[in-house]
């Protein structure tokens, strides 16, 4: 016989609920996107364990509830422009506390252990869905960004020095940092060819030369809006470092690495070579007495 639970283990199977039936939709809307067969089988199949989750719910309950609206369009969003890995895999960061708590309703609700069974088989079966496009390239866009943050957030650093000239800065890192990129791509491409990996290499040097290049306009950026070299160089480092955060933040999520790790070395690989350029930009200053 079912006892009559209390007002706070009602609120509590109410959240799951609403939970549950959320991630139902989303699941559901992700599937649709997919364009790879397997993927968007696990997709379905996860959708409709959600879906069951949430009825088993109701019938504590006894109340039916309305899926997060907000939640199920922001997961939509961020798997079309970031991918299926991502939206699933940063969804499912917030689940890994649900299986805990789901343990502590273990008398309250029989079939709790069987739900948390699912959600551990949830996460298995995600993992397994890493087959994504642009997660084949990660090393291609690891290449494109780094050399760029390294390379320009120096080379800026000293030219802001130097030239003391936002316009004349912003146009000669525009025209070294298209130059690396171009250089670079065709690197990736030699490369990628010589190691036949299964990646495509015109793809590969694609993906290096496009995050090359965005980051080389992210950089000069400032340089083209603003007056004073210095708050330009201060505001392209503060760029570098939210490229390099965003970025190591979405390779830690889908591939489940340490992002502080990852993020220090980054950054502060970017931050010395800029900081040495910049020393190295006084000095020339200084040698050729330039006066610009």
């Amino acid at each position: 016989m079912e006892r009559t639970l209390t007002p706070q283990e009602k609120q509590t199977l109410l959240t799951y609920q609403r939970t549950e039936i959320t991630e139902h939709h989303i699941y559901t809307r992700l599937a649709r996107v997919v364009r790879e067969p397997q993927n968007r089988a696990v997709l379905e199949r996860i959708a409709a364990d959600e879906l069951r989750h949430s009825r088993l719910w109701a019938r504590f309950t006894g109340q039916e509830v309305r899926p997060n609206r907000l939640k199920i369009w922001f997961y939509t969003l961020v798997g079309q422009i970031l991918g299926i890995t991502f939206a699933v895999k940063l969804m499912e960061r917030g689940e890994e506390g649900a299986q805990d708590n789901y343990a502590r309703m273990e008398g309250v609700v029989p079939d709790v252990g069987a739900i948390a069974q699912d959600e551990k088989a949830h996460e298995e079966a995600l993992l397994a869905m890493l087959d994504e496009e642009r997660l084949r390239y990660t090393g291609s866009i690891v290449l494109g960004l780094n050399d760029a943050l390294v390379e320009l957030t120096g080379a800026l650093a000293g030219l802001t020095l130097a030239l003391q000239n936002t316009q004349l800065v912003a146009m000669t890192g525009a025209i070294t940092g298209i130059a690396a990129a171009l250089s670079m791509g065709a690197s990736e491409y030699l490369s990628t060819k010589a190691e036949e990996d299964g990646r495509n290499p015109l793809r590969a040097s694609l993906y290096t030369g496009v995050a090359y290049i965005f980051t080389v306009l992210a950089l000069i950026l400032p340089y083209l809006l603003l007056e004073n070299p210095y708050l330009c160089l201060a505001a392209t480092l503060t760029v570098a470092v939210l490229i390099i955060a965003f970025f190591n933040y979405y390779i830690s999520v889908a591939r489940d690495l340490s992002f502080r790790r990852r993020f220090v070395e980054m950054a502060g690989l970017s931050l010395a070579v800029a900081a040495i350029s910049f020393g190295i930009g006084i000095l020339m200053r200084i040698v050729f007495g330039i006066e610009v």
